[in-house]
């Protein structure tokens, strides 16, 4: 029986996920969390083989609650599913310590089958994203400036380049508006960028959004 965490703060999808999940008779769904917070104290005190991770949760960014679910060595997957497309997180997600990244738009026996992938020691990504990993590996590539900005920048990037103003940010993300500026000169600093605009441009350019 394969015991999993399922994290997400939208109760609908989370309830449909664990039908999904239960329905199959290998696999059970042991908890439920809707924060990072809640991910990492229900990770700390029961056992689960797997943990399916959103990106956008209310709590510590996903990048601090993988390297903190990877840091006690247990052998549990993380495989991650969300809305972002995969041009836009899954190659740091996966860098990051992910099993599996994997859009919600995917069919249920998609989703199955990357359980078990996962469980198994494996890692799963999309046929798409395999073939770009694999070009990554055969090409050396001179690095692009969104490149050198650290997990939470690219983040804030992301949000920007989607037209959201500072106080937005910080409300979605749970930081506080100086905090989210202070990233946003250091984004445009290190992308020699000089204003919101040119970062919308820049990541229409790089294919970051669509």
């Amino acid at each position: 029986m394969i015991k999993i965490l399922i994290a997400d703060d939208h109760t609908l999808f989370r309830k449909g996920l664990k039908q999904t999940i239960d329905d199959n008779p290998h696999m059970q769904v042991l908890d439920e969390a809707t924060n990072g917070h809640e991910v990492l104290s229900k990770a700390a005190n029961t056992h689960h083989d797997l943990i399916i991770l959103d990106i956008s949760m209310p709590g510590p960014n996903i990048f601090d609650i993988i390297a903190r679910l990877k840091s006690d060595n247990t052998k549990r997957g993380i495989l991650v599913l969300t809305m972002h497309p995969e041009d836009q997180y899954a190659m740091r997600i996966l860098k990051a310590g992910a099993s599996g990244y994997l859009n919600k738009e995917t069919e249920e026996e998609t989703l199955i089958k990357a359980i078990r992938k996962v469980y198994n020691g494996g890692k799963y990504v999309s046929p798409n994203l395999a073939e770009k990993l694999a070009f990554a590996l055969d090409v050396d590539f001179e690095k692009a400036p969104h490149e050198s900005l650290s997990d939470r920048e690219f983040q804030v990037m992301l949000l920007i380049a989607a037209g959201k103003q500072v106080s937005q940010i910080a409300a979605e993300i749970h930081l506080g508006v100086s905090t989210v500026s202070t990233y946003r000169a250091r984004i445009l600093e290190k992308m020699g960028l000089k204003n919101n605009a040119e970062i919308v441009q820049y990541a229409y350019k790089n294919k970051l959004i669509d």
